[in-house]
């Protein structure tokens, strides 16, 4: 099972490229990071993980660009978004940075997406939040016409692109997509729908919940098994071992988002699960 890694990076802990590097070294597979563009110092939308908001909700660095930066210094390093907001890109220049990153890091990149909680952020950018679930997917359809290997035009519901030349092209077609959420039919579907997998927050509950998934992938007419990635995940032998147990390959592990030293040693802590 892969061992990779999440955290909150800022502009006040590791960076991007100190942090690469030392994930390598080590052995850890990857490296995946959150997205917000900001958060509205005033806000009606109570924050899923307590309040007061954690401190780097609002500092967070762009994930594309840090994850560009550590994939210069690497050559194995996995890289991933957990998740990426698309609701609140512009999808046009949103697959231009997927493409260039996945075809730099040569086909190291795996986009995770999600709908986000953030009421206020999302209508800073124009997004009405009840259609928020329909315009991800809408954008992640018109995504893929622009990584089709020939010029592709598409029209949804909430954007179009016309027939067009867009490289460079992600190195194996299209990134691995996995959609986070709670589980459930409707975000079972939509995982079966357009999706490659699920990106569960915790991993808590799946002894009950994959069999759920997979009925919905099979009901949908796909081949093989969705991929499930356990995220954000505060690791323990026990915890570990019964993610093996239910054949994942795949676990996402929680770093502090600290500084240089707090971030290693904590590494070190996890390096024994490898």
């Amino acid at each position: 099972m892969r061992i990779a890694t999440t955290i909150f990076l800022t502009d006040e802990t590791i960076r991007p490229d100190r942090l690469g590097r030392e994930l390598e070294q080590r052995g850890f597979a990857g490296l995946y990071l959150p997205e917000h563009t900001h958060i509205p110092a005033s806000r009606d939308t109570p924050a899923p993980m307590g309040e007061p908001l954690p401190r780097e909700y609002g500092r967070t660095l762009d994930p594309f660009i840090a994850l560009g930066q550590a994939a210069a210094v690497t050559e194995r390093l996995a890289l991933g978004t957990g998740i990426t907001l698309v609701a609140q890109h512009d999808p046009v220049d949103l697959a231009k940075q997927i493409a260039t990153l996945d075809f730099l890091s040569g086909g190291r990149f795996t986009l995770g997406i999600g709908y986000g909680w953030n009421v206020e952020e999302a209508a800073d950018h124009g997004v009405e939040w009840s259609t928020r679930r329909e315009l991800t997917r809408d954008r992640v359809a018109l995504m893929r016409a622009l990584w089709a290997a020939e010029p592709t035009a598409y029209k949804g519901v909430f954007g179009s692109v016309r027939a067009s030349f867009a490289h460079p092209k992600p190195a194996h077609g299209a990134p691995r997509i996995l959609l986070g959420g709670g589980a459930g039919p409707k975000l079972f579907g939509q995982i079966a729908a357009y999706a490659d997998g699920w990106l569960p927050i915790g991993g808590r509950g799946l002894t009950e919940t994959l069999p759920v998934l997979r009925q919905a992938w099979s009901d949908a007419g796909r081949t093989g098994e969705p991929a499930v990635v356990p995220y954000a995940v505060r690791p323990s032998p026990g915890k570990l071992a019964y993610y093996r147990e239910l054949g994942l390959q795949e676990v996402v592990l929680q770093l502090p988002p600290a500084g240089e030293a707090e971030v290693l040693r904590t590494l070190d802590d996890f390096a024994q699960f490898l």
